[in-house]
């Protein structure tokens, strides 16, 4: 029985080009690699000594940073190439990652984080293209799935190695085996994957390339937008504001907490895939998905509405994990499937960008809702912009149909 199941889960990782798998393992050394970024805040007031207000002002850069990167990165991957932006996002921030522990000047920080980030966030809108270029037609949510679960994984051993390296040779050490990782990454790529000159990703029978001429117009893909960048500021929560009520309602330890987020990844990682899979066979509506994922994750942050048993967060991580292995694999796959051809990068940069604006709104927000209302307050109006969002997904979803029929009909 128990072997049946697993060479039922291993099926599911089959059928991907070799292309496909070289870019989820250069994924997963990159995200495993990138050390810096969660311990950032940290290093910052504790190495460093700056105060937490510019702290925040750093981070400010950080994000700004990542929503220019996001856009370039797409509109340079529509007119050179995706190949071209992920060797030069990933060599030229591995290098800068270097350079970085040398700068200790406020100014200089918020400076040269901007920059680092610019350079490096050109690398995700440019690697959701190449999926489009070297994935199969029949499995290209599959192999966002799987660079994804690649992604998850980077980020669960990245932190924990990261710790290692500062109890061992301090937070300089970081930013030598995060610069390393970037460019050992994109050399394994070089090497290893060969250009393609166009992708096939998209087909005829993609609304978008029948009805849109620029990102700027497609209606649709705004609204869907919208529920994306909700969608983000909510479960950007897990990472701020869930971590503090744990300790301040419950009494939870760090360690209690890291149960919990571990409880997160686990889920992800052993059921992401056969979900996706079976919804990919049966050819569910992927709008559909992404609604209900939407829902899940509101529920989830109504449910810490319940303050007085501590079981209830078990229970949400439950609803979290199942809203985001619905949501995240196919909103990545409803955004590329919107893209007219040579416009895929500007499309996905866009997508980006709006969970790169959901993580810098997601910890103000929160927090400030927190600090003048308290947290039962916070869960209430993210519940409540949750259900929002669900209702612009099934307006998302009538507009789709009907455009779906004009093209029938025309």
């Amino acid at each position: 029985m128990i072997q049946k199941a697993f060479r039922q889960y291993i099926s599911n990782f089959q059928g991907f080009s070799r292309e496909i798998w070289i870019l989820t393992l250069v994924t997963f050394i990159n995200r495993a690699g990138t050390m810096v970024l969660p311990f950032l805040s940290k290093y910052l007031n504790e190495d460093l000594h700056f105060p937490l207000s510019q702290v925040g002002t750093i981070m400010v850069f950080f994000g700004c940073g990542s929503m220019l990167g996001s856009w370039l990165g797409g509109k340079l991957s529509d007119t050179i190439g995706f190949y071209k932006i992920m060797i030069f996002s990933l060599l030229v921030s591995g290098l800068m990652f270097f350079g970085l522990q040398f700068i200790t000047s406020f100014y200089g920080l918020c400076i040269g984080v901007f920059l680092i980030m610019t350079v490096s966030d050109m690398f995700r809108p440019a690697m959701f293209v190449s999926l489009g270029a070297y994935a199969k037609p029949e499995n290209r949510t599959r192999a966002l799935t799987l660079v994804r679960l690649a992604i998850n994984l980077g980020f669960a051993a990245g932190p924990a190695l990261g710790g290692l390296i500062i109890m061992g040779i301090g937070y300089k050490g970081l930013f030598w085996v995060d610069g390393l990782t970037c460019i050992i990454a994109i050399l394994i790529f070089w090497v290893k994957v060969k250009e393609k000159k166009k992708s096939t990703y998209l087909d005829k029978n993609q609304p978008g390339d029948v009805l849109v001429q620029s990102v700027f117009k497609d209606k649709i893909y705004w609204l869907f937008l919208a529920t994306s960048l909700i969608v983000g500021i909510m479960f950007f929560q897990l990472f701020t504001t869930i971590p503090l009520y744990h300790s301040k309602q419950f009494g939870l330890s760090e360690f209690q907490t890291g149960l919990l987020l571990t409880l997160n990844g686990v889920l992800v990682f052993f059921l992401e895939m056969p979900i996706v899979n079976y919804i990919e066979k049966n050819k569910k509506d992927k709008l559909k998905v992404v609604i209900t994922g939407t829902l899940l994750m509101a529920i989830s942050l109504l449910l810490m509405l319940v303050n007085t048993w501590a079981g209830i967060l078990i229970i949400m991580m439950f609803f979290m994990s199942f809203a985001e292995m619905f949501n995240f694999p196919f909103s990545n796959a409803f955004a590329m499937s919107r893209a007219p051809k040579h416009q895929q990068g500007r499309y996905m940069a866009i997508f980006t960008m709006s969970y790169s604006l959901a993580h810098i709104l997601s910890a103000k927000i929160g927090m400030t809702i927190v600090e003048a209302y308290g947290y039962q307050a916070n869960w209430l109006f993210m519940g409540l912009l949750g259900i929002t969002a669900t209702f612009i997904g099934f307006y998302v979803l009538k507009l789709v149909a009907k455009e779906k029929l004009n093209v029938k009909n025309s």
